[in-house]
């Protein structure tokens, strides 16, 4: 974990042998920040901000934290040139429509970067200061194969478009990535799970997430003029990658909306907060762990896990996958694919020549 003085005040507090989680003062964190890292929710008895502790999440933690050094510490500290041209390089992504989250993850990357090399101008840079960067910081912070693609996608960006140097970053191994199967519930345990659930609006809210595979962010920003009951569809605008999709609207989902409406009266979205805005993505998560405590289900995993078993449960009745990487908005399908793996639509046909012994 980075030196504590560049961050807020937090402390790690073990739950479990292999879980941790993240503990943050109440402060300069925001619902803003914390939408952007899954399972994070803040905790009112305690007032601090808490999020289960990954290489991911800290990672997305101290990007978070670095970007406002980006307009301020560059111009102390770095040459004017260096500022000039991380400033340049934020200009070109904002232009090319990158999204916010790109954006701020690049920048602070690259910023990190010169950083690390001691105010180097970037035309100094070479290739070997690259690999030495990649090794010296992350791989021996033990970062995620993650972070280290992003790096060399930002870096290689930052001087193919800004700087026009070619430092043949192709040169430099891609890591392997790890794969890890994502949980997934039976159809049996989220059936306990909204049963548990007695309020109206929280019922709508996870229901509507596991009927058509959303995601939390795109839930929050679901609009009432996005229901579409004619075509029975929902328009879904702006989501990952700025994207625009449309999924299916259950029947029985609309019954349950109209009558969650008629309740509450939503003005412009479709869950709204106490003042009217978008519902809050720490709600989400808090409704949702209330309602698998109930259930009495014990798969770790935050809310994302009902659009993780909406999908695995779609492949198992049979629908194919390129259909199921449209509805959920996948670029390739080879992020679909993985649904396959825990998909048992194949396995339980499997007879096992254990069966076969008279044992």
């Amino acid at each position: 974990m980075a030196d504590k003085k560049e961050f807020l005040d937090y402390r790690l507090i073990q739950i479990s042998r292999n879980r941790y989680k993240i503990e943050i003062k109440e402060g300069a964190f925001t619902k803003a920040n914390a939408v952007k890292i899954p399972g994070c929710y803040f905790s009112g008895p305690q007032k601090r901000w808490v999020f289960p502790i990954s290489l991911e999440n800290r990672e997305l933690f101290e990007s978070m934290f670095e970007k406002p050094k980006l307009q301020t510490e560059a111009k102390k500290e770095f040459k004017p040139e260096i500022t000039k041209e991380i400033v340049e390089f934020e200009r070109y992504l904002k232009g090319n429509r990158y999204s916010a989250s790109t954006i701020e993850t690049y920048t602070s990357m690259v910023t990190k970067f010169f950083k690390h090399t001691k105010n180097k101008s970037p035309s100094e840079i070479s290739l070997e200061d690259i690999i030495r960067y990649n090794h010296d910081f992350i791989i021996r912070k033990g970062l995620s194969a993650s972070y280290q693609n992003q790096f060399i996608n930002a870096i290689k960006k930052f001087y193919e478009k800004v700087h026009n140097k070619n430092l043949r970053l192709e040169e430099i191994e891609r890591p392997r990535r790890s794969k890890h199967l994502p949980k997934v519930l039976s159809k049996e345990d989220v059936m306990a799970l909204l049963n548990t659930v007695k309020n109206i609006k929280h019922k709508a809210l996870l229901s509507l997430i596991y009927s058509a595979g959303l995601r939390r962010s795109e839930l929050l920003n679901v609009k009432i003029t996005d229901i579409d009951s004619k075509r029975m569809i929902i328009n879904i605008r702006n989501a990952k990658g700025n994207k625009d999709r449309i999924v299916g609207l259950s029947k029985r989902i609309l019954v349950l909306l109209q009558e969650y409406y008629r309740t509450y009266k939503p003005k412009e979205y479709l869950f709204e907060g106490q003042q009217g805005n978008s519902y809050s993505a720490e709600s989400i998560g808090k409704v949702f762990r209330r309602a698998k405590a109930k259930a009495g289900i014990k798969t770790e995993g935050g809310v994302h896990i009902l659009r993780h078993s909406f999908a695995t449960h779609l492949h198992e009745s049979g629908y194919d996958i390129r259909l199921i990487q449209e509805i959920l908005g996948h670029k390739s399908s080879k992020t679909t694919e993985i649904y396959t793996h825990v998909s048992t639509k194949s396995i339980r046909n499997v007879k096992s020549p254990f069966d076969d012994i008279d044992a």
